[in-house]
Parts: C-alpha cells; structure tokens; sequence
C-alpha cells in the first residue's frame, strides 16, 4: 500500500467515524489526517521528480562514461599492434623538473617544433636551460 493509499484510507476512516463535528478534537484530528494527505500527495511528487532525475543522471553518467572511454582510451581499436596510422603513433614523452617550483612537467616531441618559449603550467616560470630525461613508457 503507498503512501497516498494509506492517508486516503484514513481520511475514510475519518469521515466514516461518526464524530461529534463540533468539539475541538474532532476539528484537530480533521485537520491533521487533511495535512497527512497533502504531506502525502507532495511526497509522491517527490519520488517522480526524483525518479526523472535519476534517469537524467543515469544518460549523463553514461554519456559521461563514453566521453571519458573515448579521451583516455589508450588502446587502437582500428589495427594490429604492427600498424603505422595516425592513431597508433607513440609519441615520445620528456619530463622535466621545473627550476623555479619543483613541479614535474611532461612534454612531448612537438615542444621543438615550436620557437615559442616553455612555461611551466604549475607555477608560470619560463623555462630556459632545459634538461630533459626520456620518459620509459614500458
């Protein structure tokens, strides 16, 4: 039985109940079983606004999900381990050590195609003496 079954129920109950409509108890209790099926009908307004939410939820975190499978998917779907496409190049990672914060920086090889100078994302240093260290990826 839910919620809004059992305060219909009572509200039966109470108008079938043969009660003195003029004594103060008769008008309280008359009130209080009117508030339980107001308190009753909100709460199953509440329990389908939240079941669309939920299912709103849901489609996001699954869109969510796909999203994150496609952006940090490391494996090539498309070809063998032996492949040369543009989605199978590794490309080689350097990492540095920011002078100025100690922070750990990687980069890739496309940082010597570009004359424009290195900045450290953590702290905003420009880099200018580097020494960078090939990252192993095994």
């Amino acid at each position: 039985m839910t919620i809004t079954e059992k305060a219909a129920y009572l509200k039966g109950f109470a108008d079938a109940a043969k009660l003195d409509d003029d004594k103060d108890s008769v008008k309280l209790l008359k009130k209080v079983v009117e508030i339980i099926d107001d308190l009753a009908l909100c709460i199953t307004d509440l329990d389908d606004q939240m079941e669309a939410v939920t299912e709103q939820l849901d489609a996001v975190d699954e869109d969510l999900g796909d999203l994150e499978e496609y952006v940090y998917d490391d494996d090539c779907d498309c070809c063998d381990d032996d492949c040369d496409c543009d989605c199978c190049d590794d490309d080689t990672m350097f990492e540095l050590e920011c002078p100025a914060c100690g922070k750990t920086i990687y980069l890739d090889e496309s940082i010597f195609d570009s004359d424009d100078p290195i900045v450290c994302p953590a702290c905003g240093a420009e880099l200018e003496d580097l020494t960078i260290e090939e990252e192993d990826d095994e």
